[in-house]
């Protein structure tokens, strides 16, 4: 079967967004390549900094050919009403139209509409310009002559050449010439912009990836990022050191080159005194170069790894030595953010008010840095005041939150009044993704309580499902005080997530408090502290997302959580025991006996039957109605008691006792029966049972 070449040359696309781009066009040329009638085996992307790439193969050389009936009106229909069919249809006359006879609906007209099928080739040329057209880029631009033009394309780049070459694995293959904006797709595309401008004429895919690598372009950008990995460890290991590793620039920087080369540059090691983190961000966010370190520690060493584009004939000394001038450059503005921030600010006398707000000590650098944000007025957010209201909420939050989980009430205080103080530190002015990081090393080098320090930096954890949760009972607290302040302040001013958007990250910022609540046993009544009860059915929604991930039955979260629920770790804790029990012998029993009890209960409810406002034992006529009564009343004290001691197992195990009376009591009696008033205390003893189980779950929303 035919083989589909598609490549799309253009200027150097922006690594973001190579990927994604990629994606996008094998997505949309095989869906509309489906739609038109064609199918095909397989199909994968590739990408360059200056070329998106599909090879589609095993595609069918021609769509199917196609017949259709569609019903149209009876034949003594009025005369609208046969034209419309005949238009919809696409005949001219009713002699065109079959007449079929139905027994019961009598004589109607049928049209026969047959579509031959087509080419591929006619196919891909009809689709291809509007996919390149309306491609889905995050940002795009015009260019040229055209660009002034309405309705002139636009692409990342400026585009420059199209390949597409259709044909079978070993034959010859064809051009399929569709046109866009004055550009033909042909059979010939360009190797490295540097090393081989040459124009280069191939016909497959398999002759076009060695006909590339020739020209000094890599094609599958994972075989970039595997080179440019691989032979960095291998020159790191060679002086000595250990690359460390970062995924993230690692995909950027193989969307940078096409022929990655490798290189080690230096800076003197007087540098090595700026924390690892700021020279660690310094040289991959100016330069996108890897740091080393010596091989089993942790200090950084004054290598520096970096991948050029370009196999220099001088073995690269140049674009070493151009890379090592900039490095040294911006390390050096580095060094000098980080002595800065160590040292007095020019204008204590103005920050007194606010270090006497916040109980601050001014001869302490990172005080005199709250103190400013303070002093400032630094805005948080427009509706909810600056920076220094922030802290102050979330201090006397903290406060509160100090006597649930335990914490010493003097080390939260402290430690929340300087969280926020790096926000005016010249380092997370230049890096803002240090922020926290770099609170918890000033207030290190000024003598902080290291659970102080600690909290500091991981207040602002958990950040995602796959970040540690703060361990210190400090930075529990202020980590909890943080994101409920954020959440309570937002659901205030009616800024909530509303579908995909969620500016703020508030789901985020619940998912924190569930995963620490949960994951440090932290008992916190939230309805109490949030005093909003949407708020927390949001934090109900967070908590199912975190019980699913860990495995949890969606029913028998639903089992288990009610709409009053803010004791979030007893929730878990019950869908656990519930978990346990269900998956039991017993537990399957019990539940089908108890849904047998709660479904006709319900129905009978519906219809408004009577039913009585408690058992009366003098009304019991059979034996297993007095065994189910005893029973109840036995299980339900039990599970009662277990309940409130909070021990969820032995809950069940209580209304485990429940599954032979509950299915004799089936087996024997006949709940409707003819004295109504027998009816309604057979009926009261079924609510018993309800009554009994809803003590630890719901069982009618458990499945099975």
């Amino acid at each position: 079967m035919p083989n589909l070449l598609l490549e799309l040359r253009s200027e150097e696309i922006p690594a973001r967004m190579q990927r994604k781009a990629a994606g996008d066009l094998r997505k949309l040329v095989t869906d509309a390549l489906v739609e038109a009638g064609l199918s095909y085996e397989g199909a994968r992307e590739y990408w360059t900094p200056r070329r998106l790439a599909l090879d589609i193969h095993g595609l069918t050389a021609r769509s199917a050919d196609v017949r259709e009936e569609r019903k149209g009106p009876r034949t003594d229909a009025n005369e609208k009403a046969i034209e419309g069919f005949l238009r919809g249809a696409g005949l001219s006359s009713v002699s065109e139209a079959q007449v079929v006879s139905d027994p019961k609906k009598g004589d109607f007209y049928v049209a026969v509409i047959s579509k031959p099928g087509r080419a591929a080739e006619e196919i891909v040329a009809e689709v291809m310009p509007g996919i390149i057209r309306d491609f889905p880029w995050p940002k795009s631009m015009r260019w040229g002559k055209a660009s002034s033009k309405p309705g002139a394309m636009r692409w990342v780049r400026p585009l420059q050449s199209i390949v597409c070459t259709f044909g079978p694995e070993h034959d010859e293959t064809v051009v399929i010439p569709f046109e866009i904006d004055g550009i033909t797709a042909s059979n010939v595309t360009y190797g490295h912009r540097f090393h081989a401008p040459e124009a280069i004429t191939v016909r497959r895919f398999d002759d076009y990836v060695a006909s590339l690598e020739r020209a000094k372009v890599i094609l599958d950008a994972e075989r970039r990022k595997d080179i440019i990995l691989h032979d960095a460890r291998d020159i790191a290991f060679a002086n000595g050191l250990e690359l460390v590793e970062d995924e993230g620039l690692l995909e950027e920087v193989s969307g940078l080159v096409e022929w990655p080369q490798v290189l080690m540059g230096s800076f003197e090691e007087d540098y090595l005194s700026i924390p690892s983190e700021i020279i660690r961000l310094t040289i991959k966010t100016n330069q996108k170069c890897f740091v080393t370190r010596k091989q089993g520690e942790e200090t950084l060493s004054n290598k520096f790894i970096l991948v050029s584009n370009i196999q220099a004939s001088d073995g690269g000394k140049e674009i070493v030595h151009g890379n090592g001038k900039v490095v040294r450059a911006r390390l050096s503005d580095a060094l000098h953010f980080w002595k800065r921030d160590q040292g007095d600010m020019p204008d204590l006398a103005t920050l007194e008010t606010s270090a006497a707000k916040f109980g601050l000590d001014l001869k302490k650098p990172l005080d005199q840095r709250m103190a400013k944000l303070d002093a400032l007025d630094v805005t948080f957010h427009a509706k909810l005041g600056t920076q220094g209201a922030r802290v102050a909420r979330i201090r006397a939050l903290a406060k509160e939150l100090a006597d649930i989980t335990g914490a010493d009430a003097a080390l939260v205080d402290r430690a929340a009044v300087l969280a926020k103080a790096d926000l005016r530190t010249e380092a997370v002015g230049e890096f803002p993704e240090l922020q926290g990081l770099m609170g918890r090393r000033y207030a290190a080098l000024q003598g902080e309580n290291a659970s102080v320090a600690a909290a500091i930096e991981d207040h602002y954890k958990p950040q995602g499902p796959s970040d540690r949760v703060p361990e210190d009972k400090v930075a529990i607290t202020l980590a909890l005080a943080d994101k409920l302040d954020t959440l309570t302040g937002f659901w205030a001013i009616d800024e909530k997530p509303t579908g995909s958007k969620d500016p703020f990250a508030l789901r985020r910022a619940a998912l924190g408090v569930v995963r620490i609540l949960l994951e440090r046993r932290v008992r916190l009544p939230l309805l109490a502290t949030t005093k909003d009860g949407d708020l927390l059915s949001f934090f109900h929604d967070r908590l199912k997302v975190y019980l699913r991930d860990q495995g949890a039955r969606h029913d028998l979260i639903d089992a288990v959580l009610t709409p009053e629920a803010d004791d979030l770790l007893m929730v878990a804790r019950r869908v656990e025991a519930l978990t346990a029990f269900i998956t039991s012998e017993d537990g399957k029993n019990l539940l089908a006996g108890t849904k047998r009890a709660t479904q006709l209960l319900a129905a009978e409810e519906k219809k408004g039957t009577v039913i009585a406002d408690g058992v009366s034992q003098a009304l019991f006529k059979l034996d297993a109605e007095k065994e189910l009564f005893a029973a109840i009343s036995s299980a339900s004290k039990d599970a009662a008691d277990a309940v409130a001691a909070e021990d969820f197992r032995s809950a069940m195990e209580a209304l485990s006792k429940l599954r032979g009376p509950v299915d004799r009591f089936f087996e024997d009696v006949l709940v409707n029966d003819e004295d109504a008033a027998i009816r309604a205390n057979r009926l009261a003893l079924l609510r018993l049972i309800r009554e009994a189980t809803g003590t630890v779950a719901d069982f009618s929303k458990i499945s099975g």
